[in-house]
């Protein structure tokens, strides 16, 4: 399910509205479990495997409902939604209330929309500039070149109030380790840099990371906020499926905005 472009851009909040409509989770979602973010794996896994998170290394605010999903396999992480479901509804599959969402931060309110043009990470080594994706000719989202990161122009720009997200590929067959290749090693309190248009820069602190099955990825807890500026780094992860040719899981790094300042 995907939604024209002018549906994604006024269920956006483009102009500095929080992201609450669920059809732009849809979109996104669409990215995730369809051609888009499994385009992000590549052909082929390089030959060194990516890191992984640990279980341990999930945001404090995403509770698991079961005990086996806060068990030792971040694989399963704490999903329980099938991706196809409408989100909004919670993370249970009666349609109960979300488990977690993120603790609210009084550290910065937010800054005006502006576009990124570059992230850097320097705990794993990340300084790439940052391209804006929009929806394709088939109503999916595009991916980035193997060595950029991209940003959903469709939603928040980092620092905004919502969540902002930006994808990247995990390697490729022709450059090996690409843009976010080692965002699995990321562990919370690291720090995520945002370069802005306008000349400023929004730095962010990771609150965790997080592996979701590509089929259960809870949207309502990746996406959602509480009118705080959030951020969403997300790639492929987990084991190669062969047959499917990408891999089976995404990684996902959920940070807050700390602080803002100009260049």
């Amino acid at each position: 399910m995907a939604l024209s472009p002018k549906a994604a851009r006024s269920a956006s909040g483009r102009h500095g509205s929080p992201w609450r409509a669920a059809g732009l989770v849809l979109v996104v979602l669409f990215m995730l479990t369809g051609a888009g973010l499994i385009g992000l794996a590549a052909t082929a896994p390089d030959p060194v495997r990516p890191p992984q998170p640990d279980a341990a290394a999930a945001p404090p605010f995403l509770l698991s409902p079961t005990p086996s999903a806060a068990g030792a396999s971040p694989t399963a992480g704490t999903a329980t939604d099938n991706a196809e479901k409408t989100p909004g509804t919670g993370n249970r599959r009666d349609g109960g209330p979300a488990v977690g969402s993120p603790a609210p931060s009084p550290k910065a309110a937010g800054m005006p929309r502006s576009q990124p043009t570059r992230v850097r990470i320097p705990k794993i080594g990340v300084d790439a500039t940052t391209n804006p994706l929009g929806l394709d000719k088939n109503q999916q989202i595009a991916v980035p070149p193997a060595k950029l990161a991209g940003w959903y122009k469709l939603g928040p720009s980092p620092g905004e109030p919502g969540t902002a997200v930006l994808v990247g590929h995990l390697d490729s067959r022709s450059t090996g380790p690409a843009v976010f290749f080692r965002l699995g090693a990321l562990k919370p309190g690291d720090t995520i840099e945002v370069l802005r248009k306008d000349g400023t820069t929004a730095r962010f602190i990771v609150d965790g990371v997080v592996r979701y099955p590509k089929k259960n990825i809870p949207a309502n807890l990746v996406y959602s906020h509480n009118g705080t500026p959030q951020l969403r780094l997300i790639t492929c992860g987990g084991d190669y499926d062969k047959k499917a040719k990408s891999y089976k899981d995404n990684t996902v790094v959920f940070a807050t905005l700390a602080t803002e300042r100009a260049r």
